[in-house]
């Protein structure tokens, strides 16, 4: 692995056979309502950060979580302001859609979202509904196609819903005895086997994404360092030639694997350090603190 600052980097340490790694912070909550800590951990190397994780920030909400600020609060328009200034991509993956639509609405450059399917397969709250899809033409942004099982699969998400039920039935019968919990979930698994997902209906979700946004804002965003199941026939990177051979299948081109495999991501993220040149030209660091604005 080798470190990428840029998408230049990125394109080096491919033709040199190397692994290009970016560096991300997922969760808002990691600046801690500072700017100034955004721009220090941009200077340590952070290239992308998600707005929220699993819960809402002070200044966003989360798709997971009950809305607090109905998407955006004014501090965190200043948030996506300065990571357009610096070059940081917004990743609005784990966002509600009210956040999508508020970023979209002022985002000055291409936003990612690093790891989300499409909502009108499989109706989670992890992924992107056609609205917002629709909007990702104008902004240039890029939808990177996850492989969670959980987010791909109809079945295994209705199945990680009974799941979730059970695991809080047994937790609230063995409230002091989290390992009793654990020994009697796996045996509940067992008997209810979770159903998966397949790398056809991963392509599936990527094809969607290219019929509302176009071929040039879908991309792929396995999550294999988030997920303890993977779709069947995607077990591993090593797999993603059987993943190529089933879009091309699908009737895409050389050059529509090629924008789906990696090359609309280096597009959005050229276009981000383009819009940052400028921007720095114009306008110095923001020195606002959130009680400045949201009161």
């Amino acid at each position: 692995l080798e470190l990428a600052l840029t998408a230049a980097d990125i394109e080096r340490i491919h033709k040199s056979g190397e692994v290009a790694s970016l560096i991300g912070m997922e969760g808002g909550h990691s600046i801690g309502n500072s700017l100034g800590a955004l721009r220090m951990l941009y200077q340590l190397g952070a290239r992308y950060m998600t707005l929220t994780h699993g819960l809402n920030v002070s200044w966003a909400d989360s798709a997971t979580d009950t809305p607090a600020h109905d998407g955006l609060t004014p501090f965190g328009r200043e948030v996506i302001r300065e990571m357009n200034r610096l070059g940081m991509l917004v990743d609005l993956s784990h966002v509600s859609p009210a956040t999508m639509d508020d970023v979209l609405e002022g985002a000055e450059a291409p936003v990612i979202f690093s790891h989300s399917s499409a909502r009108a397969l499989v109706d989670v709250p992890r992924n992107v509904p056609d609205a917002v899809l629709r909007k990702l033409p104008s902004n240039g942004g890029v939808v990177m196609v996850s492989f969670v099982p959980d987010f791909t699969s109809r079945e295994m998400a209705a199945w990680a819903e009974v799941e979730e039920r059970e695991s809080k039935r047994l937790t609230a019968l063995m409230l002091a005895d989290a390992g009793k919990v654990k020994q009697e979930l796996a045996k509940w698994r067992q008997g209810n086997p979770p159903p998966g997902a397949t790398l056809s209906q991963v392509a599936d979700h990527i094809d969607h994404v290219r019929r509302v946004a176009g071929i040039d804002h879908v991309g792929i965003g396995s999550d294999f360092d988030g997920i303890t199941r993977t779709p069947k026939g995607l077990p591993d990177v090593g797999a993603f030639p059987a993943l190529t051979a089933e879009l091309l299948r699908r009737g895409y081109t050389d050059d529509d694997v090629k924008k789906v495999l990696g090359l609309n991501v280096l597009r959005a993220m050229r276009r981000a350090e383009e819009v940052a040149a400028r921007l720095q030209a114009a306008r110095p660091p923001s020195t606002v603190k959130i009680q400045d604005l949201d009161r």
